[in-house]
């Protein structure tokens, strides 16, 4: 009877309505939206405070010379005062506010992570570079934009923007505004892909999102079960009331077995309830960025459409930079090719290259070069793994290879367009022969170029190491690709060495 009355009396269903909207998390929605809103304005404090240091260093600090033959600009010492120049620097803050703006660094799914969040500044900041100095050539200011100052103004404004969002980011990280910050997520259903996402919540104290618990399926049973640790929120006929009480954000979908009935019901709570409704796709279990919902005739489907190595302004990118690099490379490794191979056909004489047969791109095989680092012999007993302490090394052979001197003269296969800089690391044949068998996903991998280096070799994935993590480590290069990341990668090529050998 009372249900009756909320139900016909309008102001009643009012007020019902109003509270339910606080109980799904309008005053967290509003935390959230001021502390987006004090990252913009700090930020814009902080790029100001940028711009007039770089002035300061650049005309005022004497640290840089006023003219440098050769790198700047003639320009009039009277032309150069703060008021004069104050339009420039206006400019300049606009334009870095503006593409940290277009660059999502003001996302709720940035706020609480430094390091997304510091990926995001310095990227936008060097395309800030590259943009306010193009401005300039086109626009005639008076005074001119001195390209000094332009180079200081970034060093310094990024300087403080990561020392002023650290700051930020170690505020917010206290449990008091955690709290505020975090979405509630409440799981429908258990299987092993929503078991990863509740271990990466949990195991992020900078997550953005914070698992409530999980809801058993209309079948009242959980074909896997949960861990003890993941609350059970009750049963799938009181979703809407779970909702409710535990104040959810968002409602994921890991059950996908469940009649189609079913899951449209849960839509149906969410958007009563007005909480973001999601589906774990465990159809799709790799490359699920590239995950499309598209139309033919009309009709929606679902499915991979395209990875970013798949647009061609990308490959064409990323095949300049490999020409390029590999020119660079194969200059500058000259002397180290000369004084190994050397060294090499001293301590075992023979043939100082190694040629051998790889699968790369689509499975096509190729023949990779390499700096000989084992025996004559060393595979007198058929294709192996290198393993630690290889006995079939050359005593400069290991020092090669912990260092990487012995991939150099693969700069010769990258410039004939059979290997990238950066991708997947080829594997023989013989070795990979029963890899699509046995190896989730492996072919997947075969999507793209192999590379010199990448993510799974900086990662420690590498010589008789696990073939799934390294497979899952190359598919997400595949899905995450960016110049910045092959850059990236290419640096720490140089640092980091675990299991070189």
């Amino acid at each position: 009877m009372q249900t009756s009355v909320i139900e016909s009396n309008p102001a009643t269903k009012s007020r019902h309505f109003s509270n339910s909207l606080t109980d799904s998390g309008l005053v967290r929605n509003r935390g959230r939206d001021s502390a987006l809103v004090l990252s913009l304005a700090g930020d814009c404090v902080a790029v100001l405070l940028g711009l007039l240091l770089g002035y300061w260093l650049r005309f005022h600090s004497g640290i840089i010379p006023l003219q440098i033959k050769g790198l700047t600009e003639p320009f009039d010492p009277s032309m150069i005062s703060l008021s004069s120049y104050s339009r420039l620097i206006a400019l300049g803050g606009v334009l870095l506010i503006g593409t940290f703006l277009y660059s999502g660094l003001y996302s709720v799914r940035n706020i609480m992570r430094f390091r997304r969040s510091a990926l995001v500044i310095v990227r936008g900041s060097i395309f800030w570079f590259a943009a306010y100095l193009s401005f300039s050539l086109v626009v005639k200011f008076q005074p001119a934009i001195s390209r000094m100052y332009v180079l200081s103004s970034l060093v310094s404004t990024v300087s403080i923007l990561l020392l002023w969002r650290l700051l930020f980011h170690r505020i917010l990280r206290a449990e008091s505004f955690a709290r505020v910050l975090r979405r509630n997520i409440v799981l429908v259903g258990w299987n092993n892909e929503v078991a990863n996402l509740a271990d990466a919540i949990e195991s992020d104290a900078s997550h953005p999102y914070r698992l409530i618990g999980v809801v058993e399926p209309p079948s009242a049973s959980f074909k896997v079960p949960p861990p003890p640790g993941v609350p059970r929120l009750g049963s799938f006929d009181d979703l809407s009331g779970l909702i409710r009480d535990h104040r959810a954000d968002m409602v994921v979908l890991g059950d996908l077995d469940m009649h189609s009935d079913r899951i449209l019901e849960v839509a149906n709570h969410c958007e009563r309830e007005m909480v973001q409704f999601k589906i774990v796709p465990n159809y799709f279990q790799i490359l699920v960025s590239g995950l499309q919902l598209e139309t033919i005739s009309g009709i929606p489907i679902m499915g991979v459409s395209e990875l970013p190595l798949d647009r061609l302004v990308n490959r064409i990118i990323k095949r300049t930079i490999d020409i390029i690099g590999a020119l660079v490379g194969l200059f500058l490794s000259a002397p180290l090719i000369a004084v190994f191979g050397t060294m090499v056909y001293l301590e075992s004489p023979g043939p100082i290259f190694y040629f051998q047969t790889r699968t790369g791109r689509n499975g096509r095989n190729f023949r990779i070069i390499k700096l000989r680092s084992m025996r004559l012999d060393a595979e007198v007993a058929g294709a192996q793994w290198a393993k630690e302490g290889d006995p079939r090394r050359l005593k400069v052979g290991a020092l090669m290879r912990s260092t990487n001197i012995d991939e150099v003269p693969q700069f010769w296969n990258v410039l004939k367009g059979e290997m990238s800089l950066v991708g997947p690391r080829p594997e023989r044949p013989e070795l990979i022969a029963n890899f699509q068998y046995d190896i989730p996903h492996y072919n997947a991998r075969l999507a793209s170029k192999p590379g010199m280096t990448g993510w799974a070799q900086v990662n420690g994935l590498r010589g008789n190491t696990s073939l799934v993590e390294r497979v899952r480590a190359d598919l997400y290069y595949l899905e995450n690709w960016s110049l910045w990341l092959d850059f990236q990668i290419m640096a720490q090529t140089f640092f980091r060495r675990k299991n070189a050998y």
